[in-house]
């Protein structure tokens, strides 16, 4: 018996709507070239969000308090 022949595989970088490989600096080179901007609106960051990020500035991720798993009687 012969063996199956595998199929060969496509490329495996996956291409965005922008038809580009999916990575920051690509995306933003294919919308320079594009010439597709975002709203004033859509680009800028609220000052409510803008509050609430300076709220967690200089504090550590990750560290929380771990509660005992004993009870108290």
């Amino acid at each position: 018996m012969a063996k199956a022949k595998k199929k060969a595989k496509k490329s495996g970088t996956k291409k965005n709507k922008l038809g580009v490989k999916n990575s920051l600096v690509n995306n933003i080179n294919a919308r320079k070239k594009k010439g597709t901007s975002r709203s004033k609106k859509k680009k800028t960051v609220s000052k409510k969000a803008y509050a609430k990020m300076q709220k967690n500035w200089g504090r550590k991720k990750g560290k929380k308090t771990k509660k005992s798993g004993k009870k108290k009687r």
